[in-house]
């Protein structure tokens, strides 16, 4: 049973919320908007991530202007639930090129894939290369992705 995540106040919320709209503002920024200390800041955040609160900060690329204006979520089905199939199409499908993420699911499927393609082309030969010839993929099914919209719900869970 995994450890419970030590609990968190006012002041955590408060800079996971700034921090999740601008990821780079300076401990200055972040202290002046919550209202406490830099030091308070520096040590909070330090303390969230030591915690796992935090698991890293990243920057978000548009891959369409990197050429990859294409994005899917492909369904896959394995062929069945046995463990050395799955770790071994669980460690990897994310290193696989163009895969955004996985998602181990329930339901009829197994996973779901977020992958960015150049094109129909290329997102067809990921799916002949990787997913097809895959021992432990029994049926995948490709659901083109028209727009994407960040949500900002999840917030409500740091309130």
């Amino acid at each position: 049973m995994e450890p419970k995540k030590a609990e968190i106040d006012r002041v955590d919320r408060a800079l996971l919320r700034a921090l999740s709209v601008n990821a780079r503002a300076s401990g200055a920024a972040l202290a002046a908007e919550i209202g406490v200390a830099e030091s308070t800041v520096s040590l909070r955040l330090r303390r969230l991530q030591q915690l796992g609160h935090i698991r890293g900060y990243r920057a978000n690329i548009d891959l369409a202007a990197l050429g990859a204006s294409l994005q899917a979520l492909i369904s896959v089905r394995l062929v069945k639930h046995a463990r050395a199939q799955i770790d071994d199409f669980r460690s990897a499908a994310p290193h696989w090129p163009g895969v955004i993420g996985l998602f181990h699911t329930a339901g009829a499927d197994d996973y779901l894939l977020h992958v960015a393609a150049a094109d129909a082309s290329d997102l067809r030969d990921f799916v002949l290369q990787h997913l097809a010839e895959h021992p432990a993929v029994a049926h995948t099914e490709t659901n083109l992705i028209f727009e994407y919209v960040d949500g900002d719900g999840w917030q409500d869970l740091v309130k």
